[in-house]
């Protein structure tokens, strides 16, 4: 159930909470997407003012042109209800909770989130052993809410409860980054990949976008600014990809080939599949064209 993506995700940039002048910054940066945080960035004494900075942020306008998420304490933390209360007042585009580890917390969830906006979409972190055990049963709960968006990897929390190295290129967990793309892809909503700890480390990071774009993410979580204008070349559509998809769509519009199922364009057989394919690439250009104005 595959849709055409409503934005770009290609560079989805934590930012603490409790950080003024990072939050001020926003305005400047070329990530798709900022994720105000308010839990494992802020420390247990700083969670208030960090509500009180991000309501003084979003009173004088949005923070920034990108799309705008606060994560959130998890459902369980005493913390959630005061998160909750702040997210209905400012109305980010999305809210993250994280922490999630089985369907009854899903369920709990859509209760809780029942008198929000429905225009705040719910992104959810997949960082527990629980979550990876039930994230179909997880993800079609909160997605018969409709207000699913986007399911985000917690790479360095898996790591931690699991005890399985994040070495050799993530071999470990390819296993169940593939899992969060395939219920992505299952139910139509988008997938993050997890971050890049050492942001002084380019090469590294280089070969992992290089990985998380051929497993099929729709863009990677960043910590660091300068993280940034290498995940939107990573996972901007290729120049290449873009002519072959103009090339199908311009096939499949003329006349002769109105009712085909299959065509052929320059020796290779082409299916409607692969038109839908084509339409959603140019439509991911287009969203991404349209962020850069």
């Amino acid at each position: 159930m595959t849709q055409p993506l409503p934005m770009p995700r290609r560079s989805v940039l934590y930012v603490p909470a409790i950080n003024q002048r990072a939050i001020a910054k926003c305005a400047s940066l070329a990530c798709d997407a900022v994720v105000f945080d308010l839990e494992d960035a802020v420390a247990p004494a700083m969670k208030q003012a960090a509500r009180e900075h991000l309501a003084q942020a979003f009173a004088q306008g949005r923070p920034g042109p990108q799309c705008c998420v606060v994560r959130s304490n998890g459902l369980a933390d005493a913390d959630f209800a005061q998160d909750l209360a702040l997210v209905a007042r400012v109305r980010p585009d999305a809210l993250l909770v994280p922490k999630l580890a089985s369907v009854q917390d899903a369920e709990a969830l859509c209760a809780a989130l029942a008198p929000l906006d429905a225009r705040v979409r719910l992104w959810v972190m997949v960082e527990t052993a629980g979550a990876l055990s039930v994230l179909d049963g997880i993800v079609a709960c909160l997605q018969a809410s409709t207000r699913l968006d986007c399911l985000v990897v917690g790479t360095n929390d898996i790591a931690k409860e699991t005890g399985v190295s994040t070495a050799d290129g993530r071999a470990w967990l390819v296993p169940w980054l593939m899992r969060c793309v395939l219920a992505a892809r299952r139910f139509g909503v988008g997938v993050l990949d997890g971050v890049w700890n050492d942001f002084a480390d380019q090469a590294g990071f280089a070969a992992e976008l290089a990985q998380s774009v051929k497993m099929g993410f729709d863009g990677k979580t960043l910590i660091h600014p300068t993280q940034v204008d290498a995940a939107n070349r990573a996972f901007a559509p290729a120049e290449a990809a873009l002519r072959d998809a103009r090339a199908v769509v311009d096939a499949f519009a003329q006349p002769a080939h109105a009712q085909a199922g299959v065509i052929q364009i320059d020796g290779r057989m082409v299916e409607r599949l692969h038109l839908a394919q084509a339409e959603r690439l140019l439509a991911l250009q287009a969203a991404i064209a349209a962020r850069a104005t």
